[in-house]
């Protein structure tokens, strides 16, 4: 028992004093999303955002990316590198209903801010669907 109360306290005080601002791309260096009060972001992430609203994901994925007909987005990005998520979207996954968007310039012209977009929703940075951009 002593153990589980350690390690809710060690989650809880993590939670706490971590607050989801951003998340660097260890590539880069540069920040993959920036985020404050859970739903205002960086104009990067407001573009994935439009991206996610013009290219209609959510007619498969569900309005809040936790999935409908395609699977929860919430939940595959937890495993899915970066690199995966671009191949997957750009080139699709036809036998399981994921069309390719490679051609689509609106989506790959935009991947990297699709991605930023949905991992800050993965990481759970980006609290609600629907985001604002921050204010300079």
């Amino acid at each position: 028992m002593k153990g589980v109360f350690y390690f809710s306290l060690a989650a809880l005080m993590v939670s706490v004093a971590v607050p989801a601002t951003a998340l660097s791309d260890s590539s880069s260096g540069k920040a993959l999303y920036t985020v404050k009060d859970g739903y205002k972001v960086d104009p990067d992430t407001m573009q994935g955002f439009r991206t996610w609203r013009a290219a209609a994901c959510d007619r498969c994925h569900g309005p809040n990316q936790e999935g409908m007909v395609g699977p929860s987005l919430l939940e595959g990005l937890k495993v899915l590198s970066a690199e995966e998520f671009k191949t997957t979207v750009l080139a699709g996954r036809l036998d399981k209903g994921m069309p390719s968007f490679g051609e689509n310039p609106r989506v790959s012209e935009h991947i990297d801010q699709l991605y930023a977009y949905l991992k800050g929703r993965s990481d759970g940075a980006i609290t609600r669907a629907k985001v604002e951009q921050m204010e300079k």
